[in-house]
């Protein structure tokens, strides 16, 4: 089998990511529209070609904002820009959203490695911003849900400091099966793994597979605290940090404004928020992750990146989309933060 291609110029990557290719568009909407087309405020739903035809068809008077994004990927990008070296796999369609989607990665400096399929279509979210900066998706795969172990440059994981993966993963057969198969790579080659759980309705949907990408651990955990609280089944977060612990001898749970949590080994350490001006939650968790990672791997204790991350989420959420424009973007959040 022809492994995908990703190329490092240092020959090592900081993270390696594996999850879903989309071209995020985001509309500003109101919380009617959210009730008459039937989509669950603030979480994520999968839909298929026919249900987000339809609802691009009711927006169309509306201009969205076009980026690559995934969650995962986004994680990527804010490594890389942030000064870091990162890798991407995904699956994409030979079609324009593919192309645009390779392209914004590539130009980002990202080592992209993206098969394009001679069918079907690029993956696509449409993310719907209310006026209380809360965000809701409705997510079509398309050939991304085709991801595979096939995807997986054996190489990359292996030369990598991190490997991370999106539990959005866990919604694909085939998708498990990669994450599961890089998970081994990393794990036979010393790489420490990272997983975000992603979003609540993939607790709630997708435990099983959740548990599949997680085997019989990981380095370090992601997740925000409806998501932790949901996973343990209770109302109380110590409870659920002490079984998350038990996932994850490093975990991080993000707080929303307040903060968010550091825990290693069961002892957590609180990194209080800065003040936003929150006018989009897009991407908060995604560009919070990409911040810790790249912080992990420039040295610094697992509560100094939180705050690090802290801030990066700060920033965006005052923003519209899912990560920021530039990387000249990043490198000004970086350069302006005082830990």
């Amino acid at each position: 089998m022809t492994q995908p291609r990703v190329e490092s110029r240092q020959g090592r990557y900081d993270v390696y990511g594996l999850g879903n290719a989309l071209v995020d568009l985001e509309y500003a909407v109101d919380e009617a529209f959210l009730r008459d087309v039937d989509l669950a405020k603030g979480h994520m739903t999968l839909v298929d070609e026919s249900r987000i035809d339809t609802l691009e068809a009711t927006l169309h008077e509306h201009r969205p904002k076009r980026r690559a994004g995934g969650s995962a990927a986004n994680t990527v990008f804010a490594v890389q820009a942030f000064g870091g070296d990162g890798a991407y796999s995904c699956r994409v369609a030979d079609d324009h959203l593919g192309r645009f989607f390779l392209e914004e990665l590539a130009n980002a400096g990202v080592a992209a490695a993206g098969k394009h399929n001679g069918c079907g279509k690029s993956g696509r979210c449409l993310t719907l911003v209310t006026l209380d900066a809360e965000r809701t998706m409705a997510t079509f795969l398309g050939v991304s849900s085709d991801l595979g172990p096939e995807d997986v440059a054996e190489i990359g994981v292996a030369r990598s400091a991190y490997f991370y993966v999106e539990g959005y993963l866990a919604s694909s057969e085939t998708g498990r099966e990669a994450a599961v198969l890089a998970r081994q790579i990393a794990e036979s080659g010393g790489v420490r793994t990272s997983l975000s759980l992603a979003d609540p309705s993939m607790v709630v949907n997708f435990r099983d597979g959740l548990i599949e990408m997680l085997g019989n651990g990981v380095d370090q955990l992601f997740c925000n605290e409806e998501e932790a609280l949901t996973w343990a089944g209770t109302d109380r977060l110590d409870i659920a940090i002490a079984e998350l612990s038990d996932i994850a001898p490093f975990l991080n749970i993000t707080l929303g404004a307040r903060g968010s949590l550091a825990v290693v080994r069961g002892k957590g350490r609180f990194a209080p928020g800065y003040p936003s001006n929150a006018v989009d939650t897009t991407g908060a968790g995604d560009i919070y992750a990409g911040a810790q990672l790249y912080a992990r791997v420039n040295g610094a204790e697992p509560d100094a990146a939180a705050g690090f991350a802290n801030f990066a989420a700060a920033e965006l959420v005052a923003r519209h989309g899912a990560r920021l424009d530039h990387v000249a973007d990043y490198t000004r959040i970086k350069a302006r933060y005082r830990a």
